[in-house]
């Protein structure tokens, strides 16, 4: 494994990395704050500064933000504690099981290859920085995939969140594999779906992350903001809601929206191939971390209109949550959100739309929060597994969840 593989540590301190006439006026040094919060109307006031929500509880949120967005939170009265985020607070050791842009990009050729018949490798784009976004097809139909019902799964929108493109890998190779030993399940599912995996939605972000074997806790994907500061922060630049709560104007903030929506080339990436894929009737969308299932809205409190598609998010995420024990809730009871994935893909495309926050279910610096340590990952792919299977097998009509005697719906 590389030296990039290595230990595992929150935090990083970005001066290093600025341009030298930039490095003087500009401290891009990021804070662990505590900060009071008692409602979700409390909890977007924190969001709407720029602060980088990472748990949420009963009295209080745990956040990640700039020194510009700390004083906010002293002015207000709302910080509890802080502190800046450094090289020296390591987390678990021995994370080279996770995947890093080369061993994904490896283990996706070797997958496909093995199993030429049902998969497709492709590239839906590149990123700033020229890396390919890489996409996985599954279908035992390939020539006529576009004429089945749709799933796409996708992980890595955020840098540091290096476990929620582990399941996407895994799923991958558990469908192809399962389907070469006879599964009859996943046969089943196979033959009948197209399936769509996309692993890492933010390849510079990812490698940035790790790139001196120390975690850098970035967020955001690397674009050049032209002012010393980099990056914008991909969840927040959807173009359904974009511009409204919870997402900075300050290019320097850890949920940065950018100029204009679908501002960057790893969104419009994302963009383009759905809309390429007018079969697609089902996206979900893996983060870290808080145990959670999300469905929309995000942007705004009210629930979706449509009361039927309301149950469907309801109903479906509950049955998920029986198997992987999170907390199924509206994106924005935590906090409005907005120019994310998912209020993008149902606002725009109605396509039943979720985001997994994966494991750990707190901040603890013994949970390890972005970084839970790579023994983590076997569980958090097996308990996940089911809610992935279920999702594809709705795929042909997410609505069978409210009648049973319902049939396919989905005509191409």
């Amino acid at each position: 494994m590389r030296i990039t593989k290595i230990l595992a540590v929150a935090g990083f301190m970005a001066l290093a990395f600025l341009p030298i006439e930039n490095a003087h006026t500009i401290d891009t040094t990021q804070y662990w704050m505590k900060i009071r919060a008692k409602d979700k109307y409390e909890r977007t006031l924190i969001a709407n500064s720029g602060v980088s929500i990472e748990t949420t509880r009963e009295d209080f949120v745990v956040g990640i933000g700039s020194l510009e967005e700390k004083k906010s939170m002293e002015k207000l009265g709302l910080l509890e504690v802080s502190f800046p985020l450094t090289e020296e607070m390591d987390f678990p050791t021995k994370d080279a099981a996770f995947h890093n842009y080369t061993e994904m990009t490896d283990k996706l050729r070797s997958l496909t290859s093995q199993y030429p018949t049902i998969s497709q490798l492709s590239s839906i784009g590149k990123s700033v920085e020229g890396r390919d976004i890489w996409a996985v097809r599954i279908s035992g139909n390939l020539q006529q995939a576009d004429s089945l019902a749709a799933a796409v799964f996708m992980g890595g929108h955020h840098a540091r969140e290096h476990l929620s493109i582990e399941l996407p890998i895994y799923y991958i190779e558990y469908l192809l594999t399962e389907y070469g030993k006879g599964n009859p399940r996943v046969q089943r599912l196979v033959n009948s779906r197209d399936i769509h995996i996309i692993p890492m939605v933010n390849p510079d972000g990812a490698e940035y992350d790790i790139s001196t074997g120390s975690y850098k806790s970035w967020r955001k994907n690397r674009t050049s903001n032209n002012n010393g500061t980099y990056g914008v922060d991909l969840n927040r630049n959807y173009g359904f809601g974009w511009g409204g709560g919870g997402a900075s104007t300050s290019p320097n903030s850890e949920t940065y929206r950018g100029p204009k929506a679908f501002s960057e080339p790893e969104s419009i990436a994302i963009k383009n191939f759905v809309e390429t894929h007018q079969n697609i009737t089902i996206l979900l969308s893996f983060h870290t971390y808080s145990q959670l299932i999300l469905y929309p809205w995000g942007h705004v409190y009210e629930s979706i209109a449509n009361t039927r598609d309301k149950q469907v998010h309801e109903v479906m995420a509950k049955k998920m949550a029986e198997w992987n024990g999170y907390k199924p809730q509206q994106s924005s009871e935590l906090y409005i959100a907005s120019g994310d994935t998912t209020d993008w893909s149902y606002g725009e495309h109605k396509i039943i739309s979720f985001t997994f926050e994966l494991d750990p279910g707190n901040s603890g610096w013994g949970s390890g929060g972005f970084y839970p340590g790579a023994q983590v990952i076997p569980e958090v792919q097996r308990k996940n597994l089911e809610p992935v299977l279920y999702l594809i097998d709705h795929a042909d009509n997410p609505y069978r969840v409210l009648d049973q005697s319902n049939g396919p719906i989905f005509k191409p």
